[in-house]
């Protein structure tokens, strides 16, 4: 299986970095030629940082979904879920509880995205809400929207609509329309920029990460009206 060039060391070493995916381990797997995909990077250096500054984050997050989950939620939408969010869905099947761990929204599991997809096209139809509208000639709902994260009835979606904006990563409102301006291009770009964002101490657009006296992350704008008491803004002293 490994040739006759690899040692038994590094036979061990390969085995041992297999069973340990943080962001180290996915550089050493790079040097033996194993393709580490974009969300799978981005995750575990998200899962790094929340180790070392917010152990209390760590806990939430959920274990990998099943395939047959994923492909239980594909048919429910009658959609091929794109090949990053599969990937970020087989590290984490979103969160074991809510937290504010991304800054636009908790991201959902499998079975979240099929609840949010149902119940936006149920209300969709009863108010005309999948019929494009001006300004942005946006409706407030498609099908072909896959739910990423949410909260409060708002929305991160992909958008996988056929054209060059396929995989894109916006947003819906629960009392407006789909909003793709400034949309990240793929979903590995968004969770990308949050993993520098981390490293950095600096925002994600007007997200700004802080720390609880709980020890765990969450996102804020600079209002000190919604920044929990006692958190403090993270910042990167090296």
């Amino acid at each position: 299986m490994f040739g006759p060039s690899l040692s038994l060391d590094r036979i061990r070493l390969f085995v041992e970095i297999l069973l340990r995916p943080t962001a180290c381990c996915q550089r050493n797997l790079a040097q033996y030629g194993v393709r580490v995909g974009a969300v799978t990077e981005a995750w575990a250096r998200i899962e790094e940082w929340l180790a070392r500054h917010a152990p209390a984050s760590t806990a939430v997050l959920a274990p990998p979904a099943d395939p047959a989950d994923i492909a239980a939620a594909e048919a429910a939408l009658g959609l091929a879920f794109p090949p990053e969010l599969v990937e970020s869905l087989r590290r984490h099947d979103g969160l074991r509880i809510w937290a504010n761990i991304l800054p636009e929204g908790p991201p959902l599991s499998t079975a979240g995205i099929v609840d949010h997809w149902r119940a936006c096209m149920d209300v969709a139809a009863d108010f005309d809400g999948l019929t494009p509208h001006p300004p942005s000639a946006e409706p407030w709902w498609h099908e072909r929207w896959v739910p990423f994260a949410a909260q409060d009835g708002d929305a991160q979606v992909i958008d996988l609509r056929a054209g060059p904006g396929y995989g894109r990563v916006g947003c819906t409102s629960h009392d407006g329309l789909g909003d793709f301006d400034g949309a990240w291009p793929t979903l590995g770009t968004y969770l990308t920029e949050v993993a520098d964002a981390l490293a950095a101490g600096s925002p994600v657009r007007f997200w700004s990460p802080y720390l609880t006296v709980d020890g765990e992350l969450w996102w804020s704008t600079e209002n000190p009206d919604v920044v929990p008491a006692g958190a403090r803004r993270f910042v990167n002293k090296f």
